[in-house]
Order: C-alpha cells, then structure tokens, then sequence
C-alpha cells in the first residue's frame, strides 16, 4: 500500500509501482470512478478508445432488432390513428 499526500492544485502522484502495472506514461489520460462513497478506480484511458470498445455489447440482446421492432410497432399505431382520423372526418376519401 501507497501512500501519497493532494496538492494544493488538487494534484496527486500516482505511485511508480501502481503506473507501471497499469501502463500509465507521461501524458497518458486516466479516469477516476467513483465505486462506493469511498472508494475510487483509476483506469488507463485506451489510446483508441473506439477500437478498444469496438464488439464490447456483443452478449445480450440486438439493441438493433429492439429498435427495428419498436418502430415497426410504431409505424402500425400511426397507421392505425391515422386510419380513425379519416374515418372519423368528414373529407371526402381519395378517389371518391
């Protein structure tokens, strides 16, 4: 266990011991998240985040196929109240 003191600026020294195990080098971007009320993770920011993301939500559901479905139940609903505002109006259809 380290031990480091907060800057005035609000600065911290991240320990030598702790940057070489997670890769950190001079101007490398990290992220601190708050895990409980008092606890903190540092996580090495990846050099092309996109990449490195890339396929991560590949378990689970298709949010693809949700999406796809959503609007096809959409488009049915609009047709629908579509179809009771004609119904229900007094213009003359098309065609007639």
């Amino acid at each position: 266990m380290s031990i480091t003191t907060l800057s005035s600026k609000g600065q911290l020294v991240i320990p030598k011991e702790i940057r070489e195990a997670l890769g950190i080098k001079p101007g490398k971007k990290v992220v601190f998240k708050m895990v409980k009320d008092h606890l903190v993770e540092i996580l090495p920011v990846p050099e092309d985040p996109v990449k490195h993301f890339c396929g991560i939500f590949k378990e689970g559901p298709s949010l693809t196929k949700a999406l796809l479905k959503e609007r096809e139940e959409d488009k049915k609903r609009e047709e629908k109240k579509f179809n009771r505002l004609l119904r229900t109006s007094r213009l003359p259809k098309a065609g007639k």
